[in-house]
């Protein structure tokens, strides 16, 4: 079941009136408003207007939805990142950030007010705390926590969570260590196909391929390794250990439109993020329209 589809559930529940009747309402509701806001969010408003209020509810990390303004959690930490500064339109700040899991699934969570912060610069929160979060807003699939939000230690035991990091459709241009995401890009630079000895599998020989992808927001140095590099590059496993089928073969890449998918990690020797490629899909137009359509 999907956020829209529960969301119906719930308002019917509370309200007592068949989800059909739910249905026509947020439908009429975004007619009114000109189509300009999601379903989820013209179900908010049905709920609000029918005196239903989620703002005590706590739900399930699966349940959440973009748009939301007051959810509630309860999750694990299963990786916790360094606390970062910034500097933007003037401001400048630190902000924490982790991985949080239930049962149900997992979202990254940002912390931007520095009382919150400093839960984590003085190891309140930890990797492995079972935590509550009140009043945080979600958007770009994760949970944002301002000076209104209220976050702290929950006595409730937690034995299995989800611990994958959280696939969402990203972009370059707003990359953050350890985010998993999805992005659609062009190939616009290739680089000489680099050989190495395996550390887990000792005799076995790896290689891995550095390219720059460019998705419209910014460009970013990704490294691709074995299997993705075969199928970027079309060439079977004798190929893939042959430096001239290779350097023939990342000439023709230039241009390649892709969707990637990986995450961000920091280079040690630049000390600028990379992108980590997991894996490679055709960019297919009726792919994103079917996205599309699914957000609306």
């Amino acid at each position: 079941m999907d956020n829209y589809s529960t969301l119906v559930e719930k308002i019917a529940r509370y309200s007592g009136l068949p989800s059909s009747e739910i249905e026509g309402k947020v439908e009429a509701k975004k007619s009114k408003l000109s189509g300009l806001i999601s379903r989820e969010g013209a179900a908010q408003i049905v709920a609000a207007e029918l005196g239903i209020s989620f703002e005590n509810e706590v739900v399930k990390i699966k349940e959440l939805s973009n748009g939301l303004r007051r959810a509630n959690v309860v999750g694990k930490i299963t990786r916790l990142y360094p606390v970062k500064e910034f500097s933007k339109n003037g401001r400048s700040g630190k902000f924490a950030s982790f991985m949080l899991g239930d049962e149900t699934s997992n979202v990254r969570v940002v912390l931007w007010d520095s009382n919150h912060v400093a839960l984590v610069e003085n190891g309140t929160l930890m990797q492995g705390s079972v935590i509550e979060i009140r009043g945080a807003s979600v958007k770009n699939d994760e949970m944002h926590l301002s000076a209104f939000s209220d976050i702290k230690i929950s006595d409730t035991k937690l034995d299995s969570v989800k611990e994958a990091a959280a696939l969402v459709s990203g972009n370059f241009g707003e990359a953050v260590e350890g985010a998993a995401v999805k992005v659609r890009a062009f190939v616009v630079q290739t680089f000489e196909p680099r050989f190495f000895d395996s550390k887990k599998n000792e005799g076995e020989k790896g290689v891995l391929l550095n390219v720059v992808l460019d998705d419209g927001t910014a460009t970013m140095r990704s490294v691709l390794f074995g299997e993705n590099i075969k199928k970027i590059l079309g060439v079977d496993d004798a190929g893939l250990f042959s430096l001239d089928v290779l350097n023939t073969k990342r000439a023709e890449l230039i241009g390649e439109e892709k969707v990637f998918t990986g995450s961000f990690r920091m280079n040690s020797f630049s000390n600028s993020l990379e992108f980590s490629v997991r894996g490679i899909e055709d960019f297919v137009v009726e792919n994103l329209v079917k996205e599309l359509e699914a957000k609306v």
